[in-house]
Order: structure tokens, then C-alpha cells, then sequence
């Protein structure tokens, strides 16, 4: 069945559900000769995995990758990257109530429709716990974009009507990782995680917005007209779970400019450094033009809906179309977007090393 698999050269495919055996995957493409930091691949599944804070799910996974193939000695062989990671705790129990019940916003009447059958058990393939395998993936893909001098860091910049009033470039991203809500600004992530705390209270959820910057792009990613490195990325976040939209550079604002005030001028060389880097004095267009990297920092925001699954009636029909009462029951997110950073960083990772592969063979 297609769309399992993401990307051309650097390809991840996956598989399971969420209250099956075991999520799994497989990575091809990747060259050969690359090492591979097991602590690192496990250190990105732990900011993801599900019971890490009181702000999200419960639910205690391990979430610990099992390597089958593709890597030797520590390096990978060019050949494909097999893993799985089981899933060790799982309450299907807490869906019996809806098996025969469409829940509001959830997949379980559209898969119903196209499939004829479908796991109520959490959502099955819907579920937002086969992001693990996209975790593994884009670990690999940042261990290879970290060889090319490219970091990706992402934080959550809005909860709700909380926002943070600060660009990239006035934040201190290496604060990131020390709140629980991973956003850098010590006192608004306060403000969050407060907030989200009495949406978790009164049995509802909350959305928002995750930012990511991408620095050290070489100039040249992206393909023309259908494979734009934006298009690719627009694409990415919103195979994820929850999201809602998609921007970058100055996005939706773009068009409270004029064309002369939204240009990204070009800085002459510095002669006496011997500097023959071409770059701009502003970065409105988000490091891409034309659908190519220029070198400049990429920059972009997902948005995220509230969870569907709240801990309130709701009112809906079941499989025979007679109306029926969902009760909220369950372990789920209150709010997704801490989880949701490095998800969002592992699949720009997919898309930016899928781009450098691809690249190498644009010109002799």
C-alpha cells in the first residue's frame, strides 16, 4: 500500500500500529561509512517517548530502538537500515467503549470508509505513536546532515494565545531542552506550562505552534518546479499528526509588506577578508528562493490543532449512524507540541538529507 515511505534517495519506510507487537522501519539510502551514535538515536526517542512530564500522555514507553540491519562495527554498509521498537504498554482495554463509535476529529470514519475495516485501539496506523519510527530516521539523517555542518534546532514558540514576541535570533536556543514545554524563554515557558496544566485539569487539550531553524544549509537544496526544498518541507509537517498549517521565512505576514520592503538584498563581498560568500542583509525569504537554498538560515512554523481525544462527553454517532455519547477515557496529551519538537526536527532532517543526496548529482 502506498504512502508508507518518505523521501527519494534517503527513504524511510514504517510500519505497526500503536497497540500492535512492535513500530518498525526501514531507512535505505543511506551511505555507507557513517557512523552511528546509538546514545544519540536513544536520546532523540526519549524526547519524544510518551510519560516524560505531567504536561504529557502517561503512557510508559521505553521507546528503545533494535537495529537489525544495515549498520557494522558501529558504521552504516550502504545496505537497507532495518529496526523496530516495541511497544510494551499498551491499555486497549481503554477503547473498548468506542469500538463501535466514531470519535469527533479522529480518523476512525475516514479509514472505516477507505479500508472497511479498522484498529479502534488507539486509531491503529492513525496514531501519533508511529512518529517513533520517524524519531529513528531523522536521528540518521541528522547524524549525516552533522557531517555536513547543518544543525536543526526547533522549540515551541506558541501555546494557545500565549506567544513568544522574540525572532530565532533573539532567543537562546540551547535553553530549549530545560523547561518540560521546550520553549527558551524561561518566564513565558512558565506562563505555558501553567496554562496547559488547568487545560489538563478541566478534561480539555490545547494546540499551538512549533518554530524550527535550520543553519549551515548549503546553498543548491532543492529541485525546480514540483520537488521546491518549501514544498517538501510543507509536506513533511503536515504528515505529522495534529498539524494544521504550514510557513516559512515571513509566511502569511509576507503580505503586510511591499515588495520593496520584503526583497532580500545582496551584500558585496568583503574585499579585505577575502570573503566570497554571497549572502543578504535581511532573510525575509527564510533561506529559500526559487525553491532552492541560498545558504542563509531556514526558517519555518507548524501549526498544531488541540488534541481530538479530550476527557469530556462529546456527542457523535456510531458504525449504524445512530447517535451516542463518547466519555473521555484514557491516557493522551493535553498538549501535543513538546513532543512534537523533535518530531518536527526529524522530519526536516528526512527532507534536507533526502536534498543533499540528490544535490551531489544536479551538476559535473
Amino acid at each position: 500500500m502506498a504512502g508508507n515511505t518518505f523521501g527519494i534517495l534517503f527513504r524511510l519506510t514504517t510500519f505497526g500500529e500503536s497497540h500492535g507487537a512492535a513500530l518498525g522501519g526501514i531507512i535505505d539510502g543511506c551511505p555507507a561509512g557513517l557512523e552511528i551514535d546509538l546514545e544519540f538515536i536513544n536520546s532523540e526517542l526519549q524526547r519524544r517517548k510518551p510519560g516524560q512530564s505531567h504536561i504529557t500522555t502517561q503512557r510508559k514507553e521505553e521507546d528503545e530502538v533494535k537495529f537489525l540491519s544495515g549498520i557494522f562495527e558501529g558504521k552504516t554498509t550502504g545496505h537497507p537500515i532495518g529496526f523496530t521498537i516495541e511497544n510494551t504498554n499498551q491499555k486497549s482495554n481503554d477503547y473498548e467503549h468506542i469500538k463501535n463509535a466514531y470519535r469527533p476529529s479522529h480518523a476512525d470514519f475516514t479509514y472505516q470508509e477507505k479500508y472497511g475495516i479498522r484498529d479502534y485501539r488507539g486509531g491503529g496506523r492513525s496514531s501519533a505513536r508511529e512518529t517513533a519510527c520517524r524519531i529513528v530516521g531523522g536521528a540518521i539523517a541528522k547524524l549525516l546532515l552533522k557531517h555536513h555542518k547543518v544543525s536543526i534546532q526547533a522549540y515551541v514558540s506558541q501555546v494557545g494565545q500565549l506567544k513568544l514576541n522574540k525572532s530565532y535570533q533573539e532567543l537562546d536556543l540551547s535553553k530549549t531542552e530545560a523547561s518540560i514545554v521546550r520553549c527558551p524563554d524561561g518566564e513565558i515557558a512558565e506562563q505555558m506550562i501553567s496554562y496547559i496544566e488547568t487545560i489538563r485539569k478541566a478534561g480539555d487539550t490545547i494546540g499551538g505552534i512549533v518554530s524550527c531553524v535550520i543553519k549551515g544549509t548549503p546553498v543548491g537544496l532543492g529541485e525546480p518546479v514540483f520537488d521546491k526544498l518549501h514544498a517538501d518541507l510543507g509536506k513533511a509537517m503536515l504528515n505529522i499528526n495534529a498539524v494544521k498549517g504550514f510557513e516559512y521565512g515571513e509566511g502569511f505576514n509576507s503580505v503586510n509588506f511591499k515588495g520593496s520592503e520584503l526583497n532580500d538584498a545582496f551584500v558585496p563581498f568583503d574585499s579585505a577578508k577575502g570573503d566570497k560568500k554571497v549572502s543578504t542583509s535581511t532573510n525575509h525569504s527564510g533561506g529559500i528562493q526559487g525553491g532552492v537554498s541560498n545558504g542563509e538560515a531556514i526558517y519555518f512554523n507548524v501549526a498544531f490543532k488541540p488534541v481530538a481525544t479530550i476527557m469530556q462527553d462529546q456527542q457523535t454517532i456510531d458504525t449504524e449512524g445512530n447517535e451516542t455519547i463518547i466519555k473521555g477515557k484514557g491516557r493522551h496529551d493535553p498538549c501535543v507540541l513538546p513532543r512534537a519538537v523533535p518530531i518536527v526536527e526529524s522530519m526536516a532532517a528526512l527532507v534536507l538529507a533526502d536534498f543533499l543526496l540528490r544535490n551531489k548529482v544536479s551538476k559535473i
